[in-house]
């Protein structure tokens, strides 16, 4: 037998036996980590021949230490690219596993629409670059959200999650949609708080935005419509200043129609008019403040949601042309109640009623004639206006 073939058995042997001498170009193998330098890994890969990491074939990163990347000790997976670098050992890629196992895993992710994971590393012209397991996904602006957004910057950092709907990574074209997914999300998310809500259902929110007419409020996964007038009981003019964006609200489902909701905030047993008969019977003196004023009389506030009005007649005992000559919004004042309609809503008051009696000869000792209440001496629409608030249900 030549010596030749007893090389050729005597390593094939070694081969079966799990040890080898020498590894092919191209071969997938793994080695332990002996030596970190500045700018390549010295490997240990079972044969007499050391493998080496060029730093550019461990990271694309010019910057990157390797020395706080890696360790000694570490095993890495690692592709042959050469058998001999000059200095008889093996250069290896860590890099190109890498890549290798990310293209298949993206063409698969592809293939299987599956939904992927991951942060938004940039901004860039015309969309954001996601970060996907190593790769580099293009997700166009239009696809980066399920609402316009002029500032892209504002999105990175921020986990998302994405379908692939392009996948070429040879030509480094792999671009990735947000959008869908979140708009499925939303629209998954609010089926299931739709249908877990029913009128009558006292629940939390948050204030997402305000509008002149009133403010949509965020229930989790669903807003719903909190009307100017649903509120409060009291009068309000600008949700905007009773509200504030951000703001955490009580309220309760008041309507369901279809996918939109309706709330408010008056709660039936914070309702000021369940027992105003008691506290604003006729002959009972309250106290309150000004809130606002007509020609024909000034509307004072005893309470949230429970205005009443002091016809001009019934400020004082001589005549007066109009409210403002001799009050002011936010002044307080005294008065009795002369008539109460809880029905309507509607309270008439008189300061005059509570002033003393008029010396004889003065010229407020002129006789005046007997006021009418509110609901007799003003025209309906003037003793109560629209924008006073309507009857409790």
């Amino acid at each position: 037998m030549s010596m030749n073939s007893e090389n050729s058995e005597f390593g094939q042997l070694l081969e079966e036996a799990g040890g080898r001498t020498s590894y092919y170009v191209g071969e997938i193998i793994e080695g332990t980590v002996d030596d970190v330098k500045d700018n390549e890994l010295v490997l240990n890969i079972g044969i007499k021949s050391d493998g080496i990491v060029k730093k550019e074939e461990f990271t694309k990163d010019v910057n990157a230490d390797l020395k706080t990347l890696v360790n000694k000790g570490d095993t890495l997976t690692v592709k042959v690219l050469k058998k001999d670098d000059g200095e008889g050992r093996y250069l290896l890629s860590y890099l190109r596993v890498q890549q290798e196992k990310n293209t298949k895993f993206l063409l698969e992710a592809f293939e299987n629409k599956t939904v992927l994971t991951g942060t938004v590393t940039d901004a860039v012209k015309g969309g954001v670059l996601v970060d996907v397991e190593g790769s580099s996904i293009f997700v166009p602006a239009s696809l980066a959200s399920d609402v316009f957004e002029r500032d892209l910057s504002k999105f990175k950092g921020q986990t998302v999650e994405l379908q692939l709907i392009e996948c070429e990574p040879k030509k480094r074209r792999v671009i990735g949609d947000i959008k869908t997914n979140l708009v499925a999300k939303k629209a998954q998310a609010k089926a299931e708080a739709l249908s877990s809500l029913t009128v009558g259902d006292v629940v939390d929110g948050v204030v997402k935005t305000i509008t002149d007419f009133g403010a949509f409020i965020d229930l989790g996964g669903i807003d719903g419509l909190l009307h100017i007038s649903e509120m409060s009981w009291g009068r309000v003019t600008k949700p905007k200043d009773f509200l504030k964006v951000g703001q955490q609200v009580e309220v309760f489902v008041k309507g369901i129609d279809g996918d939109k909701i309706s709330l408010s905030r008056k709660f039936p047993n914070t309702n000021p008019w369940v027992n105003a008969d008691e506290k604003y019977a006729p002959g009972t003196v309250v106290t309150g403040k000004v809130a606002r004023m007509t020609d024909f009389g000034a509307f004072v506030e005893l309470e949230e949601g429970v205005d009443a009005l002091l016809h001009v007649s019934q400020i004082a005992r001589e005549h007066i042309e109009k409210p403002s000559d001799v009050l002011t919004i936010g002044q307080e004042v005294t008065a009795e109640v002369l008539d109460l309609r809880v029905d309507a809503k509607k309270i008439s008051i008189s300061v005059k009623k509570l002033l003393p009696p008029a010396e004889e000869g003065s010229e407020a000792a002129a006789p005046v004639a007997e006021e009418a209440p509110v609901s007799e001496a003003a025209p309906a629409e003037e003793a109560a206006p629209a924008e006073e608030a309507p009857a409790a249900e």
